[in-house]
This record gives C-alpha cells, sequence and structure tokens, in this order.
C-alpha cells in the first residue's frame, strides 16, 4: 500500500511538472505571441542570426516544438528559404538544452516566491501582459516545486531491489532506453519534462548514468516525432523541416548509443556525476549536432526538396490544406492557418457565383448542376475549421486570439451559408425557370447579371476586409445590403404589375425573377454578415436594431 502511495506521489510530481511547463509556455505566448513571431521573422535572412534567434525564442517559451511551428510555417508559406527555418529549429534545440541546465541547480528556494511574484502579477487584471506574466512565473514555481519534491519522493527508491533489477535491464538494452525516452517525450509533447525527470533519477542515483543518457537521447528524439506526424496530412512542403530536424536527431542517437561508455567516461572525468551530468550531455548533444549541422544547411535542404517535392496537382478543393494539427499546441500559428483555411471558402463560393452566371446567361442545365456540386467544397472546408478550431483550450488563447477565433468561425459559417443558399435556392430556381422555358426580358437579364457581379465583387471585398478588418471597407461592404434591397423591391413592384395585366407567362417569368433577386440578396446578406458586422461592430458602428427609437 505505501509502495502504491509513493507512486502516486511521484505520478503527481511529473504532472504538477507537466502543467507548469504548459502554464509558462501559454504565459509567454499570449504575453509576446506575436512579438515572438515578427521577431523570428526579421532573422531569418541569415542563417547565423537565425540560430541565435531560435535559442532565444525557445527559451522564453520552454518548447522547440512552439518555436520549431513558427519556422515550418515560414518556411511552408513560401515567407523564407528552408535554410534560415531550419537553422532556427537547431536553435530551439540549444533553447531547450539551456532550460534543462538552469534547472538542473538546486534553485528549490526560488520556487514559493516565483509563485508569489506570479499570483501578484496574475491579479493584475488591468494590463493584460503582466497577467499572462504572471502565469508564466506560476508555472516555473509549479516546476522548480516539482522537480524538488521528485528529488525527496526518489531517494527512498534507491535501496529498491524491484527497481533495480528492472533498470538493470534498461541498462543491458541500450535500445530499450532509447525507445523508453522517445516514446515519453511523444506521449508528453515536451522533451523538457522528460529530460528533467531523467535528472531526478540520476540526482537520486536510481538510474545510472550510461542509461541515463540513452533516455536523453531518445527524448530528444521523441520530441521531433510530434512535428512531423502532425504534418503528414496537411501540405508536403511542411513537412520538409521537421523531416531534416528528426534526421538530425537520429544521427545524435546513433552517436551516443554507440560512443555512451566513453561519453560516460568523460563526464566523470569533469568530476560531474547525476544530475548536472545529464544536463551537461543534453547541452552538449543539442549543441554539438547543431554547429555540425550548420555548415551543411543548404546540401541538406535540397536533400529534403528531393524526398518531400511539393504538390504536383491540386487535391480535392474540399480537403483542408493549412490546418496544421500539430500547430495547435501553438495558438498564433494555427490560428494563423486556419484564417488562411477560411479564405479558401471566399474563393469557393466565388467559383460558385462566377458558375452561376455563366449558367444562367447561357441557359446550361448541365453547368448548373456542376456549381450546385461545389457547395459541397464549401461544407466540408467548414466542418474541418470548426472541428479544428473546437479543440482549443480557451485557457490557452489570449483575448486577442479568441477574439480572431471567433472572427474566423463566424466568416466560415457565413460563407458556407452563403453557399447554401445558391445551392439550393438560387440554382434550383433557374432551373426551374430553364424547364418552364420562361425566358426573362433583357433589362431582367441585365439586372441578374449585374447583380451576380456585385456578388462577386462583395466576395473578394470581404476576403480582404477578413484580412485587413479595415472599418472603411467594411462600411462599404455593408452598403451593398441597400442596393439589393432596392433591386427586391423593384422587382417586386414589376412582378405585382404583371399579375394585374393578367399575362400568364410574364407574371410566371416575374416572380421567377424576384425569386432570384431575393436569393441573391440572402447571399450577400451572409458574405456581409461572414466580414463587415464583426469589423462595425468593434469600432462601435454597428447599431444593435434598425428599429427607430420610438417616440416619447
Amino acid at each position: 500500500m505505501v509502495a502504491i502511495l509513493d507512486m502516486l506521489n511521484i505520478a503527481g510530481a511529473v504532472a504538477l511538472l507537466l502543467w507548469g511547463t504548459h502554464m509558462v509556455q501559454t504565459g509567454v505566448q499570449r504575453a509576446f505571441g506575436p512579438r515572438l513571431r515578427t521577431f523570428l521573422a526579421r532573422t531569418l535572412k541569415n542563417r547565423l542570426a537565425a540560430l541565435l534567434a531560435g535559442i532565444s525564442v525557445t527559451t522564453l517559451l520552454q518548447s522547440s516544438t512552439a518555436t520549431g511551428l513558427m519556422a515550418t510555417a515560414f518556411a511552408a508559406d513560401g515567407l523564407v528559404p528552408l535554410v534560415p527555418a531550419m537553422a532556427i529549429m537547431l536553435g530551439a534545440n540549444i533553447g531547450t538544452a539551456l532550460i534543462v541546465t538552469v534547472l538542473s541547480f538546486n534553485i528549490a528556494i526560488l520556487a514559493l516566491p516565483l509563485v508569489l511574484l506570479g499570483v501578484l502579477l496574475f491579479r493584475r487584471d488591468t494590463s493584460a501582459m503582466l497577467h499572462d506574466l504572471g502565469r508564466s512565473f506560476i508555472g516555473l514555481g509549479l516546476m522548480i516545486l516539482a522537480l524538488h519534491q521528485m528529488l525527496t519522493l526518489l531517494q527512498p527508491f534507491e535501496q529498491s531491489r524491484e527497481l533495480v533489477t528492472m533498470l538493470g535491464l534498461i541498462a543491458t538494452a541500450p535500445l530499450l532506453a532509447i525507445a523508453l525516452g522517445a516514446a515519453a517525450a511523444w506521449a508528453t509533447h515536451s522533451s523538457v519534462a522528460v529530460v528533467l525527470f531523467v535528472m531526478s533519477l540520476a540526482a537520486s542515483r536510481v538510474i545510472p548514468i550510461e542509461p541515463a543518457l540513452l533516455l536523453v537521447a531518445g527524448a530528444n528524439l521523441g520530441s521531433a516525432l510530434n512535428p512531423l506526424l502532425g504534418a503528414t496530412a496537411g501540405d508536403p512542403v511542411a513537412r520538409r523541416l521537421p523531416l531534416v530536424n528528426l534526421g538530425n536527431r537520429v544521427v545524435g542517437v546513433i552517436l551516443a548509443w554507440l560512443l555512451v561508455a566513453p561519453i560516460a567516461e568523460g563526464l566523470a572525468g569533469l568530476h560531474l556525476a547525476g544530475a548536472p551530468a545529464v544536463a551537461a550531455f543534453h547541452l552538449a548533444f543539442n549543441l554539438v549536432l547543431a554547429l555540425v549541422a550548420l555548415p551543411f544547411l543548404t546540401p541538406l535542404a535540397r536533400l529534403a526538396e528531393r524526398l518531400v517535392p511539393a504538390r504536383p496537382d491540386a487535391e480535392h478543393p474540399g480537403q483542408p490544406i493549412y490546418l496544421d494539427r500539430s500547430a495547435r499546441e501553438t495558438p498564433i500559428v494555427a490560428i494563423g492557418g486556419a484564417a488562411r483555411e477560411a479564405l479558401r471558402l471566399a474563393d469557393a463560393l466565388e467559383v460558385m457565383l462566377i458558375g452561376a452566371r455563366e449558367a444562367l446567361t447561357r441557359g446550361d442545365r448541365k453547368l448548373i448542376a456542376e456549381t450546385r456540386a461545389k457547395d459541397d467544397v464549401l461544407d466540408s472546408l467548414n466542418n474541418a475549421i470548426k472541428e479544428y478550431l473546437s479543440a482549443f483550450d480557451p485557457e490557452d488563447l489570449s483575448d486577442s486570439d479568441q477574439h480572431r477565433l471567433q472572427q474566423i468561425l463566424v466568416f466560415a459559417m457565413n460563407m458556407e451559408q452563403a453557399g447554401d443558399v445558391i445551392d439550393r435556392n438560387l440554382l434550383p430556381h433557374a432551373s426551374k425557370r430553364l424547364k418552364r422555358g420562361l425566358l426573362p426580358d433583357a433589362g431582367n437579364e441585365a439586372e441578374l447579371v449585374e447583380m451576380l457581379d456585385r456578388l462577386i465583387a462583395n466576395t473578394r471585398n470581404a476576403a480582404s476586409l477578413f484580412v485587413t478588418e479595415d472599418a472603411r471597407i467594411a462600411r462599404s461592404l455593408a452598403e451593398e445590403k441597400l442596393a439589393f434591397r432596392r433591386a427586391e423591391q423593384m422587382a417586386t413592384t414589376s412582378h405585382f404589375a404583371h399579375m394585374r395585366d393578367g399575362i400568364s407567362a410574364a407574371s410566371q417569368s416575374s416572380a421567377l425573377h424576384l425569386d432570384l433577386i431575393r436569393d441573391m440578396k440572402q447571399v450577400n446578406s451572409h458574405i456581409v454578415a461572414a466580414a463587415a458586422y464583426p469589423v462595425l461592430d468593434r469600432v462601435g458602428e454597428l447599431l444593435p436594431t434598425r428599429l427607430a427609437s420610438p417616440a416619447e
């Protein structure tokens, strides 16, 4: 019973370590996320500057995965070459090792003061940045507290025969130690937490130095798996950087496996043992791999481009391209990808509108059917975006991130609903007109083409507005509703005039014309609601109701 309780306590300490790491990362991302992304973008022109930037940003974020995802996004978007992005990834690996090195010192005395400082800052609701930094300080204090607690809990296990026997198996099976380290880092999404745990085991002499070093090498390998696995379903170009990083880690693991005995002897010769030895090896492992790979980044980039060529042909247009699941650990990258995916909805809606215009002017039933089928693209993309964004924990998002996420959802859903109106109403009405042989007069035909052209232009403006959030464009787009309202009024008046005249064919034709105008008006309403209303509401130019105030 006592042993079970001890194991639960150790598991709790590990959970506290992981949660502390999570709090530090999310706090820094909320406070400096956009600034860190801009800083990385500015340093990507020079590989040495990119290496140093990767070190500094990762030291703040305490996550090489988060830094790597930003660099991957830049490279995949074609904003920068692959070489400087690879340099940032190498720097990110060194940054994680520096974090572990600092935490390897006995700084337990700082744990509670850091938590206190964090709570004081966290309660400062007047400053969003101080609030987020407080979250990071709380997380850092919890990490140090968890490490100290693990050292205390592991001390009784030094003399455990069962544990010594189990660890003896790891000592005699180097590949098992590497596999365990890799699996742990992959499962926890944090090589920092795994290496810190191994340091605790080594400091308590629960595990010999050689298997401890192999566990650390495995943890470095496991941390490189998540970005690659997360990018398998997206753009192939996004897999190049994670693949190069994984290859770099594989080479390092093989060398560590072959040289673990002399490495352990060298550490002992430097009078390093336990946690300091593990930390020194972790830092040297990443530093050496980075310095060796840095001069060869250009040929490595060419090799990656050959192994992972760009997608030659466009896949199904309803298949998401920019929703990288591994990027969800870094909200600013993931939300940016979702925004890019939402713009594809505007492109798909524009294609439907162009198809509807051509079908109406040419009277082509086959083209009507083909255009209606394109609504599946909007449905598929909208569902993918909603599913992707719904996985975010609101606690991990800053206020600006939550605002942008809501904007993306509103934009995507309204674009999809506009496509539904075209598919279920507008095109069936056009098809009905052809089946009945009711051809409109020249004036009505020109009006339909003009209104469809306005819808196409409004869709393009909505996409631009979604990116720029310019209030002037928002006002201009919202004013388009007046044009469609007037067209509906004129079509209604014309229809009732034909009914009074008693001309059956003209009455039926004007009725279908009115239906088409109303459908276009509804499509335009969704376009305006997708992009203009959120911006106007933000700047305080959107009234809560169209009703006039009652007279006193």
